[in-house]
């Protein structure tokens, strides 16, 4: 990635997951939710910082956080110990992003989030795939596709 690349990058992750972080934080209503920061961040890493490998593609990253995010509320619901229900999560998030086509590594974190992240979260339910998880996710990806047509020559080569 060339320096002007890197920048450009760079100053699209900030605002990204600045938005995502924003908008969870509103909507779980707290300033202290770092893991939906953590997640998003993991996924800016890659939007923005290999914007063209496979994981890095809209289905993955949409698909991803969301299968995971389902497979991680569902553990939350039917498993008491938070240690084996995290356990659990981590391979049957990845067998079904597998299963679907949509491998996005922050994914495991969605699951584990969903787990472990707090009252505001379990409060939620199943509502917590869609708000934050799939917005967030959607912030990413406009940003990035937004930032794609300042950094690279043909941005839309990848979602094809």
């Amino acid at each position: 990635m060339e320096t002007k690349e890197l920048i450009i990058s760079a100053i699209g992750a900030f605002i990204a997951v600045a938005m995502a972080g924003f908008f969870s934080n509103v909507i779980l209503e707290t300033t202290d939710s770092p893991l939906i920061i953590a997640s998003a961040g993991a996924s800016a890493m890659l939007m923005f910082g290999l914007p063209h490998a496979p994981v890095s593609r809209p289905w993955n990253l949409i698909g991803g956080h969301m299968v995971s995010a389902i497979v991680g509320v569902t553990c939350y619901y039917l498993i008491s110990d938070t240690l084996l229900a995290t356990s659990i999560a981590i391979p049957v998030a990845l067998v079904a992003m597998h299963l679907l086509k949509c491998m996005h590594p922050p994914g495991g974190a969605t699951a584990v989030t969903a787990i472990i992240g707090g009252e505001a979260i379990h409060q939620l339910g199943y509502i917590f795939v869609v708000i934050p998880i799939f917005f967030n996710s959607l912030i990413l990806l406009i940003v990035a596709i937004s930032v794609a047509s300042f950094r690279d020559k043909n941005p839309f080569e990848d979602l094809l």
